[in-house]
């Protein structure tokens, strides 16, 4: 994998600490801004939404630009709203720069995914996603902990520094490394109609029924995630001092995960996602029946979170496959499909609490969407023969079969 790459995944793991870091920062910044704790946690809705939407209307924005332009001012604007985050005094201003933050972070990660693609052979994909998708559990693992200790030693605001200063080297990275091909990954500039040359490439039925599988997938994972606290405290019986040990167990399962499912998902797909779904699905009610007891409740932690992301990451992969002529839009609507079920998700985990199930009960909703994943796969794959053998192989485009750019 090309040295730039990983250069890459370190802007992926600062926008993955930013993300997710709020969850220990919100009462100091409720404290701080003189704001409810429920309007604090609007600081993460926002980022969110901004993700959801930011992802396709930034490739868009993007298609005509050169690679190293879209992901030098994506990342640019990314660090500088952390800077105005850290120095502002206004809540309404912070809220507007986790908005502009996501969708910064969004159109980065959209036109990384491409570039990523671009710079490794044509059925190596699935590798280059997953190294790209490692900064993200890295972040779970040691960015949101880093995050939170931070906050609790020089304040919240020493978070977002951190964020933007983490940010520069990958910076200078993208400047001296990212070939300057064009964000829409046709060498030599974006030919035909552009953002409409994508869009009627994005019709396949089989990476519409991606998209959804990594929408239901991703959903079922964050809303067991969002709720892994409260159900190691009260339903495990351990006390809060095991919370960011079952965090960090998760953490380090999702880059286990991602790391294996780079070596398979290029390969053999459809075993992952048909096997590493039955998994997961089996691991969530597992986790519900025996969240008593706190060895399998701690070890179910670390299998989930391998599986989640070894799956969720395959099923980017496949996205750039099914759209091998759109590669920006389609890893623009896969990082906006994770995204709404990273929003879906803890909603309706939350809605299974607030029913009276406990704290179980979003781990009967994530094994409820997986197994709507796996029934949809089942039921979309006789639609090609690749989708039946389960491989859906990269057809050999023109961008495929031209040199590949040198980090």
């Amino acid at each position: 994998m090309p040295f730039a790459l990983y250069l890459l995944a370190l802007a992926v793991f600062a926008q993955g600490t930013s993300e997710f870091m709020l969850s220990g920062l919100v009462p100091d910044i409720a404290h701080d801004m003189r704001v409810s704790v429920p309007a604090a946690g609007a600081l993460t809705s926002a980022y969110a939404a901004g993700m959801v939407v930011g992802a396709p209307l930034m490739a868009v924005m993007a298609l005509r630009w050169s690679r190293r332009r879209a992901l030098l001012t994506f990342l640019v604007a990314f660090l500088l709203v952390h800077v105005v985050g850290a120095v502002t005094t206004s809540f309404a201003v912070l809220l507007a720069t986790r908005a502009a933050g996501a969708l910064a972070g969004s159109g980065f990660l959209a036109v990384a995914v491409a570039t990523a693609a671009a710079m490794v052979p044509p059925d190596a994909k699935g590798r280059a996603t997953s190294v790209l998708l490692g900064g993200v559990t890295v972040a779970c693992v040691a960015g949101v902990p880093a995050g939170a200790l931070l906050g609790q030693v020089w304040g919240w605001r020493s978070a977002f520094w951190a964020v933007a200063l983490v940010c520069v080297p990958a910076v200078v990275a993208v400047v001296r490394s990212v070939p300057a091909g064009p964000a829409g990954g046709v060498p030599g500039g974006v030919t035909g109609s552009g953002a409409r040359g994508e869009a009627r490439a994005l019709r396949d039925r089989r990476l519409l029924a991606v998209l959804l599988l990594g929408a239901l997938v991703n959903g079922a994972t964050f809303c067991a995630f969002t709720y892994l606290a409260p159900l190691v405290t009260a339903v495990t019986g351990l006390g809060a001092a095991a919370v960011p040990a079952a965090l960090a167990l998760f953490g380090a399962g999702s880059f286990v995960g991602v790391t294996v499912a780079g070596r398979l998902s290029d390969r053999r797909p459809g075993q992952v996602v048909a096997v590493g779904g039955a998994a997961l699905l089996l691991g969530w009610v597992t986790l519900a029946v025996a969240a008593g007891n706190p060895v399998a409740a701690l070890v179910l932690a670390f299998v989930q979170g391998a599986l989640s992301f070894a799956v969720g990451s395959t099923l980017i992969a496949r996205a750039l496959y099914a759209a091998a002529g759109a590669p920006t839009l389609a890893g623009a609507f896969a990082t906006a499909a994770l995204n709404v079920g990273a929003t879906v998700g803890p909603w309706a985990g939350g809605l299974a609490i607030g029913a009276g199930h406990g704290f179980r009960g979003p781990l009967w909703v994530s094994a409820s969407l997986v197994a709507v994943a796996l029934l949809l796969a089942l039921v979309s794959r006789p639609s090609s023969r690749a989708a039946a053998s389960g491989a859906l192989p990269p057809r050999r485009t023109g961008a495929d079969r031209a040199p590949r750019p040198h980090a």
